[in-house]
């Protein structure tokens, strides 16, 4: 594949200022993408990540702290993308939080903004993005699922009613875009050491007194069969591939990339 493959493309990846959509935001910029970043996060490293990103890859790159719960403020930050960069190529939706609780615990504003974050901001971004898509006659919209887009677990009900829910919008989307250059497809990540994943680690360890190596293997063996974290860059890898030409006829799917979790 191309170094090149997405020069003068310009890629908006929502949560990418850690973890996960940073991971897939350098990933794109190596492919020739410039980026848009969105998140939340101190304005200088903010600033040290795009230095760092046009630096290294020769890309251009914009930043708007959208709050993806509020529909005003995604509607702001894709207007700055079409001044910025005449529009999104390549919308990642990767924004999102998580809580965990029984159902008959779980507090509704959580539940609320899980929803919206999850779900309900990809809807926002996605019907945005589409009428410059369409002009081009070209796009790649990559919602990050989650294996809890393809089973659940317990005490997750608002999680897993989102990323189910984000799959079975990334399929209507791929229907109604079927006749253009556009596609639509979801990721859908196991176990990955994100700061948030590394967090849940550090609990493990100290409830269980375990060392943190010890308790990350815990963690994979409840669920992951290989017994290793996917990585930012492995998922990034797979973005640029739905990207590429290889990509066209891939339409629709909600591909998991969680070392056997799902085939269990």
């Amino acid at each position: 594949m191309s170094a090149l493959t997405l020069k003068d493309k310009t890629a908006l990846v929502t949560g990418s200022t850690s973890g996960i959509g940073l991971g897939i935001a350098r990933s794109l910029a190596a492919a020739g993408a410039n980026i848009m970043l969105n998140g939340f996060g101190e304005l200088e490293q903010i600033n040290a990540i795009r230095a760092d990103l046009e630096k290294e890859f020769g890309v251009k790159t914009a930043y708007h702290n959208a709050d993806m719960s509020q529909a005003a403020q995604i509607a702001a930050m894709m207007e700055v993308a079409m001044q910025e960069f005449g529009g999104v190529d390549v919308l990642v939706n990767n924004a999102g939080i998580q809580h965990v609780a029984n159902i008959e615990d779980f507090p509704v504003e959580k539940w609320d903004a899980i929803i919206a974050i999850n779900l309900t901001s990809a809807f926002h971004t996605t019907r945005l993005a589409l009428p410059s898509m369409k002009a081009k006659n070209w796009g790649r919209i990559i919602n990050l699922a989650s294996v809890h887009g393809l089973v659940a677990s317990a005490q997750k009900s608002a999680y897993v009613a989102a990323k189910h829910g984000l799959v079975g919008f990334t399929k209507t989307t791929a229907l109604e875009t079927a006749h253009t250059g556009i596609t639509c497809n979801a990721i859908c990540p196991g176990w990955v050491l994100t700061p948030l994943v590394q967090k849940q680690v550090d609990a493990r360890a100290l409830a269980e007194g375990l060392s943190n190596e010890d308790a990350k293997k815990s963690l994979l063996a409840e669920k992951q069969p290989s017994g290793e974290f996917v990585t930012p860059e492995q998922l990034g890898a797979l973005a640029v591939f739905f990207c590429s030409e290889a990509g066209n006829q891939i339409r629709g799917v909600a591909w998991n990339m969680d070392g056997g979790w799902v085939a269990q």
